[in-house]
C-alpha cells in the first residue's frame, strides 16, 4: 500500500510495522509532525518536520531523517551479520532506542541487546577545567536553555521504561546504563557493538562516550553522532578521530546528524 501524502510504499509487514512505529514515536498526524504548546507559535512547520523540534509528547525529537538513518544502519549490520549490540548514549524519552528494539523485533532477532545509556537526571555540570569547550554551558542562562526548552530534558528511568512498555518492547533485550557517562561507561558490561549512537550534546559527554565505547564497535559497524551541529560535540568528535587516526569519511544525515562506518580496527 502507498501513503499518498508521504510517498511511503509498504512492500511487506516489516516495512508497515516500522513505518507505523516511526509515526507513533514522532506523533505524526498524517500531514505533519506538529508541536504542542508553548512553542507552537514560535517555530515554523519546516523546522518541526526536519527534526529541529518535536511534538510536546513525542517519544523522540530526532525527526524522520535521523530515524531512517538508524534503520539503515541497524538493518545493514543485520543483513551483513556484523556482530554486536546496539547502544544509544543520551536517550531523552527513549524513542530512538524503542525504534532500535522495534527493528530487532521486526527482523526476528533475539540475540542482540539494545543498551539505553543516560543519567535520567539531565546534563552533568560542565567540567570546564578539563573540558574548556563546554564553557558555553557554564552560566545560569545557558543551563536554563539546556535543561528546558519547551519540554523537560531530565526524563526519569521509570518514564523511559513506560514508553518501551507502551509499545510492547520492554523485555530482556533492553538493558539500562543509569548514571553519568563518566561513572557508567568505563565499567559498562557491553562486550561488542554494531551500532553506536551518541546524543550527549556536550564535549565531555561525547568524548567520554567515544573513549569508552568506540573500541567496542565492530569493523563494519556504524557510529552515529546526533549533535554535530553543536560546536562542543563537533570538536570532541574531531579531536577523538584525530587522536586515534580515524579516517573513514563522515556522512551527513540532516542539519545536525552525521555518521560513519568503521572499516578498520
Amino acid at each position: 500500500m502507498t501513503t499518498a501524502e508521504t510517498g511511503t510504499v509498504h512492500g511487506n509487514a516489516k516495512d508497515a510495522y516500522l513505518d507505523l512505529l516511526k509515526r507513533c514515536l514522532t506523533r505524526y498526524d498524517g500531514r505533519r509532525i506538529f508541536l504542542g504548546p508553548p512553542l507552537t507559535k514560535s517555530r515554523t512547520m519546516e523546522q518541526i518536520e526536519r527534526g529541529r523540534f518535536a511534538h510536546q509528547d513525542a517519544d523522540t525529537m530526532i525527526g524522520w531523517p535521523r530515524l531512517d538513518n538508524v534503520r539503515h544502519c541497524v538493518e545493514t549490520v543485520l543483513r551483513q551479520q556484523v556482530p554486536g549490540d546496539l547502544l544509544e548514549a543520551g536517550v531523552w524519552r527513549g524513542g530512538c532506542c524503542v525504534f532500535m528494539r522495534g527493528i530487532l523485533k521486526a527482523w526476528g532477532v533475539t540475540d542482540r541487546t539494545v543498551w539505553v545509556a543516560d543519567s535520567f537526571a539531565g546534563f552533568p555540570e560542565p567540567d570546564t577545567g578539563r573540558y574548556p569547550d563546554d564553557s558555553v554551558y557554564d552560566s545560569p542562562v545557558a543551563r536554563e536553555i539546556l535543561d528546558g526548552f519547551g519540554y523537560p530534558i531530565a526524563i526519569s528511568l521509570d518514564e523511559v521504561k513506560s514508553r518501551f512498555t507502551a509499545y510492547g518492547l520492554l523485555d530482556r533485550q533492553v538493558r539500562f546504563l543509569v548514571g553519568y557517562f563518566a561513572d557508567t561507561l568505563p565499567q559498562a558490561p557491553v562486550e561488542r557493538l554494531s551500532v553506536l549512537r551518541l546524543d550527549g550534546d556536550m564535549y565531555q559527554s561525547t568524548l567520554e562516550s567515544l573513549e569508552n565505547l568506540y573500541p567496542k564497535l565492530s569493523v563494519g559497524g556504524f557510529c552515529i553522532i546526533d549533535d554535530y551541529s553543536l560546536e562542543g560535540c563537533r570538536k570532541a568528535v574531531e579531536h577523538f578521530r584525530e587522536a586515534h587516526g580515524i579516517t573513514e569519511p563522515i556522512e551527513k544525515i540532516d542539519w545536525t546528524g552525521v555518521f560513519w562506518r568503521r572499516t578498520s580496527g
